[in-house]
C-alpha cells in the first residue's frame, strides 16, 4: 500500500450517495482517509444550518487533507464547490476529481 493519504469529499449534497460510494472505493481500494460530509441522505433537509459555519468547517477538513476529491457528476460543480477547488489549489493540495475538471474550474 502506498503511503495514506487524507482526501476530503467536496460537491453537492445532491450527489451525497454518491460520494459515500466514491468515500468507499477510496479507501478500501486505495488505502486513503477519507473526510466527508454529507447531510442530506435522501434528501432529509436541516433547517436553520449555519451555511458560513459550515463553510469554515469545510475548509478546515481541506486545511488536514492532503487532496480533495470533487464529486462532479455529469460536470456539475456549483458555486461552493468551486470556491473549495479554488481553496484547496491555494493551499497547494492534489485536486482529484470524479469526471475531468474544465481548465476554468
Amino acid at each position: 500500500m502506498n503511503d495514506i493519504k487524507v482526501v476530503t469529499i467536496c460537491g453537492s449534497m445532491k450527489f451525497s450517495k454518491k460520494m459515500i460510494q466514491i468515500a468507499e472505493e477510496l479507501e478500501l481500494k486505495r488505502g486513503h482517509a477519507v473526510i466527508q460530509c454529507v447531510y442530506n441522505l435522501d434528501g432529509q433537509k436541516h433547517e436553520g444550518l449555519d451555511g458560513e459555519m459550515l463553510d469554515k468547517i469545510h475548509r478546515k477538513k481541506i486545511d488536514i487533507s492532503d487532496a480533495i476529491y470533487v464529486v462532479n457528476v455529469d460536470g456539475y460543480i456549483g458555486s461552493s464547490t468551486k470556491n473549495e477547488i479554488e481553496y484547496a489549489k491555494n493551499l497547494g493540495k492534489e485536486i482529484l476529481s470524479l469526471e475531468p475538471l474544465q481548465c476554468s474550474e
